[in-house]
């Protein structure tokens, strides 16, 4: 008898600690919680457990949802001990850099999360690659992962939202939320720069080309669900440019392609952004040499053409690297010495995909290039915004990135 009613007692403790009404979900984070499962529907994820003053660790934590976007509101600090917290969602996506917090301070942060499937109708889905199977980004359910030196929240609040304004991001590997560490994309820093009345859905992918997104159904889920006035980013390039097929090249085929994004796109009323490639880090005597032959240019002539702003991440990336000179700008890519990780024996050298602190750089430029180009969009910047510029980049040494505790370094696919 007494070992049922501490049951009950238990049971009682965790519903009181998570309340719902309608398409809102609160949890008491001082109170216990379950470990996740589809049946239950919410709870502590990844092999993960509460934090205490005892015990700082990262934590995820997973809420089943219905696709679409949610506002999060979380209650950061804790009575019982000082904070140090970076909070991430879904797949490593920044939404609250280093926040620290007094004993008993508690602070609120709110946020907008994007959760998708890759259901577009009754009949198509995107065609998902092997890894993406996996992916935090594509399953039925909202994470949230909690780290820094002493992770500390409180409370949770999500609830169903329709952000004034969203952002679609096609790409490649440079673009797309990366699911292990090191490998960090500008696309996964970009929802931090907002505030909650925009939401970034990030349909890109490694080693996609145009051709190949447009064959997964990426294209068609964004056409299917863009709004009049949402914006759509688009970079390509590093895997459009390895094409040698007759009819490939950057006049032909790649802009044909691009084409027909603007074309499907414009009738929905949707703001399209053009972007040229990021820079790989390719110093000859001292100076980067550039890698993408015409591809640049001819996307820089389509956005004319087609009078349609134009973000030139290859100039941007090019001036930034050659500011920070050979040796420094390794600082912004994945270069690491060997048992930098669990598990890695050797030296990793990619001059092509960026860490935390490269991609987080490389997005100040794209914010830049959405400012010079006077889009509405930059009108909803966070109130921390400072504008940046290539020559007075941040210092990676106080750049703060506790890593992810899941790496498998799997490197992206594409170079």
């Amino acid at each position: 008898m007494k070992k049922i009613l501490i049951l009950l007692i238990l049971i009682l403790s965790i519903k009181s600690s998570f309340v719902t009404y309608g398409q809102i979900w609160n949890f008491d984070m001082t109170k216990p919680q379950p470990k996740y499962n589809d049946e239950v529907g919410y709870g502590y994820d990844r092999n993960t457990s509460a934090v205490s003053e005892k015990q700082k660790h990262p934590m995820f934590f997973s809420v089943k949802v219905p696709e679409g976007d949610y506002k999060v509101t979380v209650t950061i600090g804790n009575k019982q001990y000082a904070g140090v917290t970076v909070l991430r969602a879904e797949t490593r996506r920044l939404v609250v850099e280093r926040m620290t917090t007094k004993k008993g301070e508690l602070r609120d942060v709110t946020f907008n999360v994007n959760v998708r499937t890759p259901y577009i109708d009754g009949k198509n889905t995107v065609g998902l690659q092997m890894r993406e199977r996996k992916d935090w980004g594509w399953d039925n359910r909202l994470t949230l992962e909690f780290n820094g030196n002493s992770p500390a929240v409180s409370h949770i609040r999500i609830e169903s939202n329709h952000p004034k304004m969203k952002i679609w991001l096609c790409g490649n590997s440079t673009v797309t939320d990366q699911d292990n560490e090191p490998y960090t994309s500008w696309g996964q820093i970009l929802p931090y720069w907002f505030d909650e009345n925009v939401a970034v859905e990030n349909m890109a992918m490694s080693g996609l080309r145009t051709t190949s997104f447009i064959e997964q159904n990426r294209l068609a889920k964004i056409v299917q669900e863009v709004k009049c006035g949402d914006y759509v980013l688009i970079e390509f390039g590093h895997n459009d440019e390895k094409d040698d097929i007759p009819g490939s090249g950057a006049w032909y085929n790649f802009t044909y392609n691009l084409k027909k994004f603007i074309d499907y796109l414009r009738p929905k009323g949707a703001h399209i952004i053009l972007a040229t490639p990021t820079e790989r880090r390719n110093f000859i005597n001292g100076k980067i040499c550039g890698t993408h032959g015409e591809y640049p240019v001819a996307i820089r002539t389509l956005a004319e053409r087609e009078c349609l702003p134009l973000i030139d991440l290859t100039k941007s990336t090019t001036e930034l690297y050659n500011a920070m000179g050979d040796s420094l700008s390794k600082r912004l890519f994945v270069h690491f010495p060997a048992n930098s990780y669990s598990g890695q024996d050797k030296e990793l050298k990619d001059d092509t995909h960026s860490n935390a602190f490269g991609a987080y750089e490389i997005c100040k430029l794209v914010v830049m290039g959405l400012k010079s180009n006077n889009v509405e969009l930059v009108k909803y910047l966070r109130s921390n915004w400072r504008d940046f510029h290539y020559y007075n980049y941040d210092d990676w040494q106080k750049f703060y990135w506790p890593m992810t505790p899941i790496n498998k370094l799997e490197k992206p696919a594409g170079d």
